[in-house]
């Protein structure tokens, strides 16, 4: 999010009722630059783009506050020539959260976290196009064969003349062969996978000096870091100069189960005492290390001019390879060039080359040195300011990168501000990078002198190290992006980007990185709030001086959490003018037994019972988690009147077992194989909803809901593909939104005594379509919440919450294929009627530079189901919020 920084200076103890600044009053040139200087556009993905919002960024800016952002990043189709490909675009959906506040007044600290979800198709390595890499794939449903998509096929014969370059054969008996050197990425499938990383840092803030560390974790199935840094900054002739120094170290593992598409034509010789096998699957296991070192200085030039100049140093060592990319190579039996021990060939005689694809193979170091540096000039007549950056980079594998960007930044009336770049890279490619190697020798073959002896390839003859993947290639590339953000009211802001990035190879620094096979594009868009906690509290306070008539008789009932923290739609704000912002997240547990109504069954019973009349059960789940966040905006034009805003990002994760008992594997069906679970996960769908009040005294209210959730989720992620064999659709519980139109009802009571407040609310969720694009819909329901909570001095209260809900199985079903593996497949085990019991706490900051933010947190625990068909258990339930009303 846009963040304003005056100075590096430590917060001045101010009145909170005193009148705010103008910031159009009284600005010098040197604030408004200095102010400029430090603007954060904000978009997401920092592995992917430069100049991104990091939490560590946010805390320098000074300011407490709370940023919530989401943001999703989509590829473009990738070139595959003489291919189709179905396969989806790699896309990642990103929901990130950060807090920084200041525990005293020198005394600052920073929590930061951010989950995203990857899925798409993911080139694994090149090949001549003559060999077809990508072939077509067919899947088996009940409706008959129908193309899916592209899969990799990488095992192949070919044609190379005497330069070894590879030949294409023209069709028909006695073609003749055409010179092909074209190259092609193959492309391989890949489900939805999930990471989650958490970061904090304390910092401590001299008059002339800061000290800041930090640490955090990043972890998803295949792969963990641990990652801590440290810094000191140092001020200057009075903090017009300013130097930082620091370090970090990262220590990371990988656990990486290889790919199921392509092991049947993977070697992975070199890595075998890497490798673990369990259950089926191949975990390729490494360790890396990252050391860093950075040293910056920052100038104030002028009034109107500040330069940034900074050296960076990093040490990596360890597994440095990429375990889901292969080199394709291209081998030449020399005895083919005598022909039963005679002559030579001759030279203008194509040979037969046999293609196969190893893992790659890197240094187990690298050493990057980089220079960095940015200008920043206020323009006073536009009162706006133009940032240059450049940026150079060199390393141990001989990539040289150059970065340079321009943006300019422009504040517009009304709170509006626009903030347009462009950006230029180029890099030269790593000395070991190849689209494909030629060896000349035999891959595999029975030894001329012994038939019975099995003689495999020679890997000293191969280069030491070697890649393809195309990161690793010389390229340029050109990125355009907009930023724009709008002041909502003092405090709050709302920020939206779009990035748009195209890859070429011909752009690279001297022409031709040699790698157009590569060329893609993507973009990015994002959109989040920046909640200033100072700015709104300050407009809090001063509304609630002006407000202390009218409503102040009741306003105390929407202090806090007067409702449970799990019931939604629980309460409206009183004051027209006024907004909430909060956040939510939700955890849920299915885990154990399956239930047919109220009683576990046995495997036998879900093997004939548990599908359908004509599909026996292979697969049950051992556990399904689900995760939901939640940003909620509320803004009340009057009393009587609540808007509500509500996206919500999902995330699921569910692992299986093989039913005892079950049918036998058929060949060219779907089996699920491995010890990896199923994960899905991305933007859900988004609410749209009003608040009604309909009646109020000072010891009750009553008012009634409408919202209208929109269909923004996914209802059609698939299943990761095994062995060239298809899954389709995932099961239901696991697509992110229900693909429909919905209405969601509701009409709430609550009252309140001296110490207890209680309520009660029926709510509910109508479907309005018929079905889905994948052709069903999910089934209504409807809910009845009643609870209690009692408070104390101090700010905090307990709850005690009873819960039931009435839900009906699914309508339809997929019209695309799906394996139907287990129960979870099923339309008619879906829904039932649940009772559940749930306690939580909250607290209500009641004084200080925090006043007024309410944390809250609740365990539900399942008391009774009724499942309708086969179900897993249900093991409880965590929400948690945070929520600040100004």
């Amino acid at each position: 999010m846009t963040v304003t920084v005056s100075s590096h200076s430590s917060p001045a103890v101010q009145n909170p009722l005193a009148p705010p600044a103008d910031s159009s009053v009284g600005k010098t040139r040197l604030q408004a630059l200095s102010s400029a200087a430090l603007l954060l556009p904000g978009l997401l993905l920092p592995a992917l783009l430069p100049g991104i919002v990091s939490t560590a960024q946010a805390a320098d800016a000074g300011a407490d506050g709370v940023s919530l952002q989401f943001s999703q990043y989509k590829e473009g189709k990738r070139e595959l020539v003489d291919a189709h490909s179905q396969l989806p675009a790699l896309n990642v959906d990103v929901v990130h959260g950060s807090v920084n506040v200041h525990l005293q007044d020198r005394v600052r600290f920073t929590f930061g976290y951010t989950q995203d979800t990857w899925s798409g198709a993911t080139p694994v390595t090149t090949a001549p196009l003559v060999t077809n890499p990508n072939r077509a794939l067919l899947r088996n449903s009940a409706t008959g064969v129908v193309v899916a998509g592209a899969s990799p096929y990488v095992n192949n014969q070919l044609l190379l003349d005497a330069e070894r370059r590879p030949l294409r054969v023209s069709p028909g008996v006695g073609g003749g062969t055409e010179i092909d050197t074209r190259a092609v990425q193959v492309l391989s499938s890949a489900s939805p996978e999930s990471r989650d990383q958490a970061d904090f840092s304390l910092a401590y803030d001299w008059d002339e000096a800061a000290l800041e560390g930090g640490t955090g974790i990043s972890q998803e199935n295949d792969y963990e870091s641990v990652y801590g840094n440290l810094s000191l900054r140092l001020d200057f002739n009075q903090k017009l100069t300013s130097v930082t120094l620091g370090s970090g170290y990262t220590r990371s593992q990988a656990s990486a189960i290889l790919d199921p598409d392509l092991l049947p034509y993977l070697n992975r010789t070199a890595y075998q005492q890497d490798i673990k096998r369990q259950r089926g699957s191949e975990i390729l296991q490494g360790d890396r290390r990252d050391w860093t070192a950075h040293a910056d200085l920052t100038q104030v030039i002028n009034r109107e001019t500040l330069l940034n100049v900074g050296l960076g140093y990093t040490h990596s060592k360890g597994f440095l390879e990429n375990p889901y990319k292969a080199m394709t190579v291209l081998f030449v039996d020399q005895a083919q060039l005598r022909p039963n021990g005679g002559a030579n060939l001759p030279v203008n005689v194509p040979v037969t080359a046999d293609m196969r694809v190893l893992l790659e193979q890197r240094p187990d170091q690298n050493r990057q040195l980089a220079f960095n540096s940015k200008l920043v000039r206020y323009v006073e007549g536009l009162d706006a300011a133009l940032h240059l950056s450049y940026g150079y980079s060199h390393d141990d594998w001989s990539v040289s990168a150059h970065t340079l960007e321009v943006e300019w930044i422009q504040p517009l009336a009304g709170g509006w501000q626009i903030a347009p770049r462009l950006r230029y890279y180029s890099q030269s490619e790593a000395d070991f990078y190849q689209t494909y190697l030629v060896s000349e020798q035999f891959y595999r073959r029975f030894d001329p002198d012994n038939p019975e002896r099995l003689q495999v390839f020679d890997p000293g003859l191969l280069p030491e190290h070697f890649s393809s993947d195309h990161r690793l290639s010389g390229f340029g590339s050109l990125s355009a992006g907009l930023t724009l953000s709008k002041e909502i009211t003092r405090g709050l802001v709302f920020e939206s980007a779009l990035e748009y990035y195209r890859r070429e190879s011909d752009l690279a620094l001297g022409g031709g990185g040699g790698s157009p096979y590569a060329d893609f594009d993507f973009r990015i868009i994002s959109a989040g709030l920046w909640l200033d906690l100072d700015a709104a509290s300050l407009r809090a306070q001063r509304r609630a001086l002006a407000m202390e008539g009218e409503h102040a008789q009741h306003q105390g009932m929407h202090a806090g959490h007067s409702t449970s923290t799990g019931v939604m739609f629980g309460h409206l704000l009183p004051n027209a003018g006024d907004f909430m912002l909060a956040y939510r997240h939700a955890f849920s547990r299915q885990v154990g037994s399956l239930l047919a109504g109220s009683h576990g069954v046995s495997d036998a019973e879900i093997v004939s019972q548990g599908c359908s009349a004509l599909t026996q059960c292979r697969y049950v789940p051992t556990y399904m988690n689900m995760k939901m966040h939640m940003i909620e905006l509320m803004y009340a034009p009057s009393p009587s009147l609540t808007l509500m805003l509500m996206p919500q990002f999902m995330d699921m994760d569910m692992n299986l077992r093989e039913l005892v008992g079950r049918p036998a594997a058929v060949p060219g069906v779907h089996e699920h194989t491995g010890i990896g679970g199923h994960t899905s996960g991305g933007i859900g769908d988004t609410v749209i909803a009003g608040l009604f009040q309909l009646r109020e005294t000072s010891s009750y209210s009553l008012h009634a809901g409408l919202g209208v959730s929109a269909p923004t989720g996914e209802v059609g992620l698939e299943l990761r593909r095994m062995f060239r064999i298809d899954g389709g659709l995932m099961h239901f519980d696991m697509q992110t939104g229900s693909g429909t139109w919905d209405i969601l009802p509701s009409l709430t009571y609550t009252g309140q005594g001296e110490r207890w407040q209680w309520g009660a609310q029926l709510s509910g969720v109508l479907r309005l379509e018929s079905r889905n694009e994948s052709g069903y819909r999910l089934g209504n329901s409807a809910q009845v919440n009643s609870w209690t909570s009692y408070g104390w001095h101090s700010g905090v209260s307990a709850t005690l919450r009873g819960v039931y809900t009435h839900r009906s199985a699914i309508h339809g079903d997929f019209n695309e294929f799906n394996a139907q593996i287990g129960p979870m497949d099923f339309p008619r085990n879906q829904g039932g009627r649940f009772v559940d019991l749930g306690v939580g706490l909250s607290y209500t900051i009641p004084a200080g530079r925090l006043a007024g933010n309410s944390l809250a947190l609740e365990w539900l625990e399942p008391v009774h189901e009724d499942v309708n068909g086969f179900q897993l258990a249900r093991h409880g339930a965590v929400n948690a919020s945070w929520q600040f009303a100004f």
